[in-house]
């Protein structure tokens, strides 16, 4: 535990949970465009997740952005290591690097997607 509740959250967050989006808005109703692509990527794939709404909490909007040392929004774990954004994670998902590294964490997918 560290003195940032903020930073305990997350860290909580992605080891709790196989796959984490952070995002804004939720998976049935994304509030950007970049966060509908990952979440349309990982729905396609049939892949379990928890989405995570930072706009509904200013401090996780920032938090998040400091824990991975990474600008922007959204941002996707699997199995506790932070994997990239909307660019890096599309272009995993059209080179099957995504359910490679699926495969390879032990995360269940729909393979024949």
């Amino acid at each position: 535990m560290s003195d940032n509740p903020v930073v305990d959250r997350i860290q909580n967050d992605i080891t709790s949970n196989d796959v984490v989006l952070y995002m804004k808005g939720t998976p049935v109703f994304p509030q950007c465009g970049f966060s509908a692509a990952v979440v349309q990527c990982l729905s396609h794939l049939g892949v379990k997740f928890k989405g995570i709404d930072i706009l509904t909490d200013p401090s996780l909007r920032q938090g998040i952005k400091e824990f991975s040392q990474w600008p922007t929004i959204p941002q996707l774990y699997v199995k506790g290591e932070f994997v990239g954004g909307c660019d890096i994670v599309r272009e995993m998902y059209q080179s099957g690097e995504l359910q490679e590294m699926l495969k390879t964490k032990g995360v269940s997918f729909n393979e024949a997607a």
